[in-house]
């Protein structure tokens, strides 16, 4: 596998150079200046991608720990003749294993098992403990591998703080090559402040596993232990040139994990709730989400096959309990997934439902995130035990009536476990990318290395497509008997697609707001390996035509549109963009540039448009990646 970007140099050391003092001595930095060469401050930036949070509380929460932890190592090396065994190697070592260690831990629901509010209400807590256990993996060689003089000719001891004049170090002979795993947790208060000890200590099986981590003892560190590990081997794999997602080995995503994170997207970006006129996908009470059943369950299917997931139940009764199984919904008095309710608006309109009860902590992590509860009222029947009936749908004139559901069947599915789902590397969208846009993000992945790669993002991105356009509603009049055609003022409005502009105008600013806001809530990543948009030039490159195809695999319905004006969903997309007057033109006045990507053992040509403002996308600028070039005008126009 590829090694990281070019600009990325182990040796000499990247940290900025000092001169030294007579003797050897080597004058002590700040952490500002250990941590401000452009690589750590590109390591420093994915840690904060990956951790999607506030920069407020990304400073309390990390970077306050990263930069005790630089000013604690300062330019000490991680190891004597192995891996990042240069000056500033045990700073470039431990942001290396923060980043992939919360890699590994995206991927996980954690605690494993347990229910959807308490792997919401701990979600920070074991990403943070995930990241602190990635520092004090090796920090205890500093403790007992490693002799630090200091120029008073004193010894420095790394418990009594961090080192405050010229120093020079050299390897103790004859060591214990596996002391340092227990004498890491001589540091810990020289790392994490009280506060943060505090916090994680309420969370009891979490506080037990990081205590076998600062002790070294990873074999009793649980999930953590695992995740410490393979980013460990990853940090190695890549510094010693090897292939760090094999040393990973792409940790496979839980089920729990794939099903939930459909359900956010599509309640988030797909689903009406709340509708006051009535029909809507769904109703958010003070306690629970409440979805109709059988179109919450078809377009949830439809989301994991378009995410290359094996094993989905075709029918709806299996698949009801795969959902029971992986705690998802909440069942019944009679433990069943199915609930019957009626709901009215208190304005004439009112229907029944058959409903899955879902936890709101599982979709709004944040509850100032939530919508405000229904303003009408759902009321739940008594013995809720109506999972046989079958439901009816507001259905587009002219089609087939909905079929009956069959009776729900108690079955059990032999799920794979949460750790054992598909690797994100095997998995397989229903709709191909070409090949010119494989080669494209293969380019991409090959030349700016591993580290920087987000969660394979154009094959199991949460906010990837639900494979269904249509925003089917499943709802039982009461006027009516079960099963026949629904009225007609559910038909026309309620399948409208809110995601489809009806204009080019309202298209082009549809797109532009897409990408602000999937950047802003690290859905786009920037700057990564299968990145769509990049820094360069100081504003922001959009590589096409990979941007404006991923916006049409989240809006399916814009290829109908494209087909009536006998073009493509993407090249729909590309001309409304242009019509914005966004961009930069050449100097040939055509719109499209090639830019250059170097790489290790290669360069590759990237055609981009280049946009006039970047603040259009973000809100501070972020640095141009050193990897990106522009070197001439593209020849051509419009892809």
């Amino acid at each position: 596998m590829f090694q990281l970007l070019s600009w990325i140099s182990r040796k000499p050391s990247p940290t900025p150079p000092t001169k030294a003092a007579p003797g050897g001595f080597i004058p002590p930095l700040s952490s500002m200046e250990l941590l401000g060469t452009p690589r750590r401050r590109q390591l420093l930036e994915n840690i904060w991608q990956r951790a999607s949070l506030s920069k407020q509380q990304f400073e309390e929460i990390y970077r306050r720990p990263l930069a005790n932890y630089a000013e604690l190592v300062q330019q000490l090396p991680a190891s004597e003749n192995h891996h990042h065994a240069h000056p500033g190697g045990m700073i470039d070592h431990g942001l290396e294993i923060v980043a992939y260690a919360l890699k590994v831990r995206q991927t996980y629901l954690l605690p494993i098992g347990a229910a959807p509010e308490s792997q919401s209400a701990q979600a920070e807590a074991w990403s943070a403990a995930a990241a602190y256990g990635a520092l004090a993996h090796d920090i205890g060689k500093i403790v007992v591998d490693l002799q630090v003089e200091l120029q008073d000719g004193s010894t420095w001891h790394p418990w009594n703080g961090p080192i405050n004049q010229p120093y020079r170090f050299k390897y103790v002979k004859s060591r214990e090559y596996q002391l340092h795993g227990a004498a890491s947790a001589l540091l810990i208060h020289q790392l994490l402040p009280r506060t943060a000890l505090d916090w994680l200590s309420r969370f009891p099986e979490l506080w037990a596993q990081l205590i076998y981590l600062f002790a070294g003892q990873y074999e009793h560190a649980g999930i953590l232990g695992e995740i410490i590990v393979k980013a460990d081997q990853a940090s190695v794999a890549q510094e010693l040139g090897g292939n760090p997602d094999r040393a990973l080995a792409a940790p496979k995503q839980s089920l729990q994990r794939q099903l939930a994170d459909g359900l956010r997207f599509l309640v988030k970006d797909k689903f009406k709730l709340n509708q006051p006129g009535g029909p809507s996908d769904g109703w958010l009470t003070q306690d629970a989400l409440w979805l109709v059943s059988k179109p919450a369950a078809d377009q949830l299917r439809a989301y994991l096959l378009a995410q290359g997931i094996e094993g989905v139940p075709s029918s709806n009764s299996p698949f009801f309990n795969m959902l029971q199984d992986q705690a998802v919904i909440q069942t019944n008095a009679e433990d069943k997934a199915i609930w019957t309710a009626t709901v009215d608006n208190g304005a004439g309109w009112r229907n029944k439902f058959t409903l899955l009860k879902i936890a709101p902590a599982l979709i709004w992590t944040d509850a100032a995130e939530r919508p405000s509860p229904y303003s009408g009222s759902l009321v739940i029947e008594d013995g809720t035990a109506s999972t046989e009936k079958p439901e009816t749908t507001c259905e587009i004139p002219n089609e087939p009536a909905e079929q009956q559901q069959a009776p729900e069947t108690k079955m059990t599915l032999h799920q794979p476990e949460p750790s054992v789902a598909k690797p994100a590397n095997e998995t397989r969208a229903i709709a191909k990318p070409s090949t010119d846009d494989q080669e494209e993000t293969d380019d991409l992945y090959a030349l700016l290395g591993n580290i920087n790669s987000p969660l394979e993002e154009l094959e199991t991105s949460h906010d990837s497509p639900a494979a269904s356009p249509t925003n089917t509603r499943g709802e039982e009049n009461l006027q009516q008997p079960l099963g026949t055609k629904e009225p007609t003022d559910c038909a026309p409005e309620a399948i409208e697609d809110v995601f489809m502009p009806s204009r080019s105008t309202d298209l082009g600013q549809g797109f532009v707001g897409w990408m602000k806001s999937g950047i802003a809530a690290r859905r786009l990543f920037i700057n990564d390996t299968k990145a769509l948009v990049h820094t360069v030039d100081g504003t922001a490159m959009l590589v096409t035509p990979g941007i404006f195809k991923r916006y049409v695999q989240e809006h399916p319905e814009l290829e109908k549109q494209a087909q009536a004006k006998e073009t493509t969903g993407w090249k729909l997309v590309q001309r409304a963009f242009e019509k914005q007057g966004l961009h930069r033109k050449t100097s040939k006045n055509l719109n499209i540039w090639t830019i250059k990507v170097s790489g290790p053992r290669k360069t590759k040509e990237l055609k981009a448009y280049l946009l006039q403002d970047p603040k259009l996308l973000f809100p501070e600028q972020p640095l141009d990646n050193p990897s990106l070039t522009v070197i001439t005008d593209a020849e051509g126009g419009v892809e």
